[in-house]
């Protein structure tokens, strides 16, 4: 039987021997190896933190390293690097990855027979990353990967001020890049479809976009965001009722602002107002355990965008279960992502 000692429970010594309460030594080791038990611990955290900034740095080196202009060195094969220019004084690089079984005939080819393949009747999207690093990022070359084994081109592009692209990054600069790479892309490929995928603040971007093109009379045949956010200026406090989120947009979004060209810019494209004038087909992907853009964006998200539709078939949510891991950027590893694009992109055409 276990029993409690409360503060009731004094222990009296008899009158005139009044004792005062000894350490013992078992007592003294035990706190001393608490103390450096507790040392042990603050080094190794320590430690973790400085181990998270390296890593960081050393992959930031590792992206600054990569020949842009050589897709090829880190083995895409049926990639060409492209240099347009939206505006005077601005160019921004794109990759063009072919569909997989047009490889081998993709070998040693030049920048004539890439814009001509784009004419070949294969679904083609335009690839708009996050806010940091460049088109040749793991998870960026992953996604450009599926695209092309279930059959499409892609077109992946580095915004102004980000990779080798020259210019100055502001919201009004980077949809001018993307619309100047939809009316290219439509100027070449008859009547392929072609949509938009945005991945976090690429999602903005994309939105936006969207609007613009609604304004000149044009919209992209299909959408998909990947781990969207409502907007740029979104209080995180606001999506989510777990007390701890704030700990993992604090500290997992350092790498955000590390070596980010939008670090100090102001930013709203405003994902959640621009739903309201949407209507082209729309598919959401978000991970349940994403650890920069908590699930309940997307969710919220889905219901804005499927109450200004007012349809179930034209507005789709697929949420990956927190137990794959796959955080903000590990989707492209899931086995069935292949069988989802390719059944949204069916249904555009039907």
């Amino acid at each position: 039987m276990k029993k409690r000692i409360n503060k009731s429970e004094r222990i009296f010594q008899p009158a005139g021997r009044l004792q005062r309460p000894s350490q013992k030594p078992k007592d003294l080791n035990v706190h001393a190896r608490s103390q450096w038990q507790w040392t042990w611990t603050k080094m190794a955290l320590l430690s973790l933190c400085i181990l998270s900034a390296s890593v960081l740095f050393i992959l930031h080196l590792f992206s600054d390293s990569i020949d842009l202009s050589q897709p090829s060195d880190i083995g895409l094969n049926h990639t060409l690097n492209i240099y347009l220019e939206p505006e005077e004084g601005v160019r921004v690089g794109v990759w063009h990855t072919v569909p997989e079984h047009r490889w081998k005939e993709a070998q040693g080819k030049d920048l004539d027979w890439y814009e001509k393949a784009l004419g070949d009747g294969s679904p083609i999207f335009i690839y708009l990353h996050g806010n940091r690093g460049n088109r040749s990022a793991p998870h960026r070359i992953g996604i450009a990967n599926v695209l092309s084994a279930v059959g499409y081109h892609v077109l992946a592009l580095d915004y102004r001020g980000f990779g080798d692209s020259t210019g100055e990054p502001t919201e009004a600069g980077l949809c001018t890049d993307v619309l100047y790479l939809y009316h290219w892309v439509k100027a070449r490929s008859g009547n392929s479809l072609v949509c938009v995928w945005g991945h976090s603040l690429g999602s903005g971007v994309a939105t936006t976009t969207a609007v613009k093109l609604l304004e000149q009379g044009n919209q992209f045949d299909g959408i998909i965001l990947e781990g969207a956010f409502l907007n740029a200026r979104m209080e995180t406090n606001k999506l989510t009722e777990h007390p701890f989120t704030w700990f993992y947009w604090k500290f997992p979004y350092i790498q955000y602002f590390l070596f980010n060209p939008l670090k100090n810019k102001d930013l709203n494209l405003p994902t959640d107002e621009n739903l309201q004038k949407i209507r082209t087909p729309l598919m959401i992907l978000h991970a349940e355990d994403d650890h920069l853009v908590p699930f309940a964006s997307g969710q919220e998200i889905y219901r804005t965008a499927k109450k200004a539709q007012n349809s179930d078939e034209r507005v789709k949510l697929v949420q990956f279960d927190a137990s794959l891991g796959y955080l903000h950027n590990g989707l492209y590893k899931d086995p069935g992502l292949p069988d989802i694009i390719r059944e949204f992109v069916q249904s555009l055409m039907t």
